[in-house]
């Protein structure tokens, strides 16, 4: 049984949470709520939760205060917010996961599911580094991203991504080192990511980062050469915006 505490300043949002944790997790016991960090906290040390469901803002507070405030987190954090897009973001570059307000029972059953798996706790420190270290970065060269590989979980500089490859439901991370990555993750996940950081995906099967094309070839569709020197087809659909996306640059 998973020991839960809920932190949220919106009583309705409390109560509806505990409600379809009591209905549909039957897993999981909710054993505190609280409205304030300050509730949050004593509740953390008297539970001594598996899990938190905690409130990314509340009212002159965010959850991201709470986390700050405690030496120790030996438990696993499942975001919920009704906004905050900025922040989803964040959260899905560290790997941790949320619940977007009205909460969705299919959603919130993954999400305990994920926990019962406990991926790891011995990262969980790290993974909120990252996304405390993300909000603050003015720029992707500063970014950080969190890999679930299948032997724990992988921390990698964004700027030093090369392409990300299709590979049927798993997506394979070249790095400028050479070394590669794959994640049980689709290509079509992080390239809702990672678009808006200077990625562009040139074809089904690849997601490049702009920053490390070489040159691109013109032909039929045309293909890219990375600064490792691998080509990469672009496909026919893709050229006419990709060559938008890099017009001005000396790649053309």
């Amino acid at each position: 049984m998973l020991k839960a505490v809920i932190v949220d300043d919106e009583l309705k949002s409390r109560e509806n949470l505990q409600i379809l944790l009591n209905d549909f997790c039957e897993n999981v016991a909710v054993l505190a709520l609280a409205s304030t960090i300050a509730e949050g906290m004593e509740a953390i040390r008297k539970v001594q939760p598996d899990i938190l469901f905690l409130d990314i803002q509340m009212q002159k507070e965010t959850g991201f205060d709470l986390l700050r405030k405690l030496d120790k987190i030996d438990f696993e954090i499942v975001f919920t917010t009704a906004h905050a897009e900025y922040a989803i973001e964040a959260i899905k570059f560290a790997a941790i996961d949320y619940l977007l307000k009205p909460i969705d029972i299919a959603d919130l059953r993954k999400a305990v599911a994920k926990v019962e798996k406990k991926l790891s706790h011995n990262f969980l420190r790290e993974r909120l580094d990252v996304l405390i270290q993300n909000f603050k970065s003015d720029s992707s060269d500063q970014y950080k991203l969190v890999l679930p590989t299948s032997d724990g979980l992988t921390f990698i500089n964004l700027k030093d991504v090369l392409y990300c490859e299709a590979m049927s439901n798993y997506t394979k991370f070249h790095m400028k080192d050479n070394s590669n990555y794959l994640v049980s993750k689709t290509l079509k996940e992080y390239e809702n990511l990672l678009v808006e950081h200077n990625f562009f995906r040139i074809h089904n099967s690849f997601l490049v980062n702009i920053r490390e094309v070489k040159k691109y070839v013109r032909g039929d569709g045309g293909y890219v050469v990375m600064n490792n020197e691998q080509s990469l087809d672009v496909s026919k659909r893709k050229k006419e915006a990709f060559l938008n996306k890099i017009s001005g640059t000396n790649l053309i």
